[in-house]
């Protein structure tokens, strides 16, 4: 029979572990690659009965690589879930089904996200794919993506239909500390691009992220959810940047 491991990554996790793992009790083995939480995580994961690795956090491509290089040997598929995902029964069964299929080497599964316990249909968070679905030894991360990361697949890369449920960003606070993560790993990555902040750059892109999100990605699908969302996105843009031009001015002195 085909084998399955399902990894899920940590950094204190507490909260949400559980629930997580009870989702994922279809597969053959539940590993928590855990970063050394210390909200007891790991002690709840094993309470649970998963098997738990602890790995120091350096970025989130190299954390998957090392978690797929640690199952490599015994294992013939990999998924990966997050915390705050819910795998649902039909997700599992289709999930079963496309492990069978001998030519794929990857599996893109499409998120519902629930953000400040809305259900988001626009502004870029439906279907919002993300390849978790790796078949061992034939995908894994793109070490240059530190966040956001790439799938690097040895073959062909199909999409599930059922969805992975996504409990994404609490409330505000949450929303924004995330962000403020993320903005500085994008400015990092423009800086090593050499791309420098235009003074323009402060309004123009914040701006036009706003624009793709509401209008072109239909965050005006939900309404005063979806504009609010948007406008915290083209927040995020304006503070990358800011971030990007604190890195070049650090690079001059």
């Amino acid at each position: 029979m085909t084998h399955l491991t399902a990894i899920v990554l940590t950094f204190n996790e507490a909260a949400q572990i559980r629930d997580c793992i009870e989702s994922l009790r279809f597969a053959d083995r539940i590993l928590v690659f855990d970063s050394y939480s210390s909200d007891g995580t790991a002690d709840l994961a094993r309470g649970c009965g998963a098997d738990v690795l602890q790995r120091h956090f350096d970025d989130y491509a190299a954390q998957r690589n090392a978690a797929l290089e640690a199952v490599a040997a015994e294992t013939d598929w990999v998924l990966f879930v997050d915390a705050d995902e819910r795998v649902t029964a039909p997700l599992a069964i289709e999930i079963r089904e496309k492990m069978e299929l001998p030519d794929y080497a990857a599996w893109r599964l499409p998120r519902r996200n629930y953000i400040f316990g809305v259900l988001t249909q626009g502004a870029g968070w439906h279907p919002d794919y993300q390849t978790r679905l790796l078949r061992s030894g034939r995908a894994g991360y793109d070490p240059t993506r530190p966040v956001h990361e790439a799938v690097l697949a040895d073959g062909p890369e199909g999409a599930l239909a059922h969805p992975l449920i996504h409990y994404n960003y609490r409330d505000l606070p949450h929303f924004l500390e995330k962000q403020r993560r993320y903005a500085r790993y994008d400015a990092e990555i423009l800086f090593r691009q050499g791309v420098r902040p235009k003074p323009h750059s402060f309004v123009s892109q914040p701006l036009r992220h706003f624009y793709w999100r509401f209008i072109t990605l239909a965050g005006c699908r939900d309404g005063w959810h979806g504009f609010k969302l948007s406008l915290l996105m083209a927040w995020y843009e304006f503070r990358k940047y800011r971030v990007l031009r604190s890195l070049w001015q650090r690079e001059q002195r």
